[in-house]
């Protein structure tokens, strides 16, 4: 009986899981590991896959059974941690943004936090000015496919690319004037350098949002970036905390805590009310690696935190990685030939719409759209066989998602939809993953439904621009008898809404999904 029981103990420690971890161009990487592997294991042979030295800034991301997002602990066992069943699926993401994505020793490095930030700019997370986000997407347009070249690339090319939730066929000019006149005969090494120069200097550099109620019982978003600790409410960055002035992070159920120490030994203590006691503490724990990671000057002189003022209470919790510092002067002795970089071609998107999951969100107006449709037909062709990773659209559905408003200048070549950020959501944008396929349809059609999280201001267009109060009703109209006929069958069946988009996601709260991407 003993030694029955023994060899079934044995043979449940040697079962084989398959795991699937998705990477940033949005292909996969499987593989098996035994029961008792830990995530260092499996970081390790991901690493190894991508030819990746400088793999400190990065890590594993999934979500529990329970919808909690977790970065995956290194020196735990992989099964215990993920408490699902098998086959399991993981995200490899970038944990700690670099505070300088540019001085990175390595192209493969820079290339792969370069994916990092065009994610954040697509889902609402890097939010920024006009000017800026279309020198962003110019860039990421000359990083992908090259030189502008009239005979591949159409009037309103630049339209057929998904860079942020939401476009304006202003920005899409401006995006294509920048690339056509200014990044001419830049490399894709180049214009990523570049993008990652500029990504840096934004406020929202580095932003992984979470959720958070403050005292009042406002909606906020908490995040903590390489240069300190933030707050955002209302599209607005309310409080910055660098790093030397945070003294203390504490977590008591749904409550954080973090503790400021200002010149003139001013103290605060700033409170804040996560969804969920599990939401509270992984805020905590990425607080304490994040602290740790760009605070301290060695690795030695991390400790184990407690949650609580009483050490034996509460949650402990220790950072096991290496810190900043000793990060760059290891990059620094890298010696190697630069490994070959096999940028990734247009793959469909779990996380954003591409090709195979219909078109985005347009507010170009219809009388533009068909005065450019059959140049745009022409030189689709040749943009899908670029090699590039950015979602396209088909023009070809364009029609069931562009708003139509009546009004004297609904003819106006320079009609442009405003595109206005009342509130800083980028829950609302962020498609939980890993995702079902026919989850993605019915998120997708939500998003369409409810509208999109903006990452970007525009500026305020003319009082003559604006749709009039009799308007704004038809309009409401429409959205509520498409919300009436949201679960007709063949409405379901083909994934796509007859209808306009006609509202702006501004709802304060903790959103529908989980924003693991």
């Amino acid at each position: 009986m003993l030694s029955r029981l023994m060899s079934g103990s044995s043979r449940s420690l040697e079962r084989e899981y398959s795991c699937t971890v998705r990477l940033l161009d949005d292909s996969e990487y499987t593989c098996t590991i035994q029961r008792d592997a830990k995530g260092q294991y499996l970081f390790d042979l991901l690493c190894h896959h991508l030819n990746l030295l400088e793999k400190d800034y990065f890590g594993i991301r999934f979500v529990d059974p329970d919808k909690q997002r977790h970065w995956l602990e290194f020196t735990k066992s992989v099964v215990k941690q993920l408490r699902s069943q098998p086959p399991f699926t993981m995200c490899f993401r970038v944990k700690f943004y670099p505070a300088d994505p540019a001085a990175l020793k390595e192209e493969i490095t820079r290339y792969l936090v370069f994916l990092q930030i065009k994610r954040d700019l697509y889902h609402g997370r890097l939010l920024c000015k006009t000017s800026d986000a279309a020198l962003l997407a110019a860039y990421i347009l000359q990083a992908e496919i090259g030189d502008y070249d009239p005979g591949k690339h159409p009037e309103g090319y630049s339209s057929k690319f998904q860079f942020f939730p939401k476009h304006s066929e202003k920005l899409e000019r401006k995006i294509a004037e920048i690339h056509k006149t200014e990044l001419s005969g830049q490399t894709p090494a180049t214009s990523e350098l570049n993008f990652l120069r500029k990504a840096q200097t934004l406020e929202t550099y580095g932003v992984d949002p979470h959720p958070c109620k403050d005292v009042s019982g406002n909606a906020a978003f908490l995040a903590f970036t390489p240069f300190g600790f933030v707050v955002l409410q209302g599209n607005k960055r309310v409080h910055f905390i660098k790093w030397n002035e945070v003294t203390k992070l504490k977590f008591e159920g749904k409550t954080f805590y973090l503790y400021v120490s200002q010149k003139e030994e001013k103290k605060i203590i700033l409170t804040y009310f996560a969804p969920t006691p599990e939401a509270c503490k992984h805020l905590w724990k990425c607080g304490i690696e994040n602290q740790a990671f760009y605070k301290l000057e060695k690795s030695s002189q991390v400790r184990t935190v407690s949650s609580s003022n009483l050490f034996f209470k509460g949650s402990r919790f220790r950072y096991s990685g290496r810190v900043a510092k000793e990060v760059m002067e290891s990059s620094a002795k890298i010696k190697r030939e630069p490994p070959e970089i096999h940028r990734a071609g247009m793959v469909p998107s779990r996380s954003c719409p591409s090709i195979t999951h219909g078109p985005r969100l347009s507010s170009v107006p219809r009388t533009r759209r068909r005065a450019v449709h059959i140049s745009i037909m022409e030189g689709l062709e040749s943009l899908r066989d670029s090699a590039h990773s950015t979602p396209v659209r088909s023009s070809s559905h364009g029609d069931t998602f562009l708003p139509h408003v009546r009004s004297s200048r609904a003819d106006s070549n320079e009609r442009v939809a405003v595109i206005a950020d009342e509130a800083y959501s980028p829950a609302d944008s962020v498609l939980p993953t890993p995702v079902a396929e026919h989850s993605l349809e019915l998120m997708l059609l939500s998003r369409q439904i409810n509208g999109a999280t903006c990452s970007i201001e525009e500026e305020k267009e003319s009082e003559a621009s604006t749709p009039t109060a009799a308007e704004v009703e038809a309009l409401g109209g429409e959205l509520r008898a498409l919300c009436q006929g949201h679960s007709r069958p063949e409405e379901e069946q083909s994934g796509h809404l007859k209808g306009p988009p006609l509202q702006q996601a501004q709802q304060q709260g903790w959103g529908k999904s989980v924003p693991l991407d």
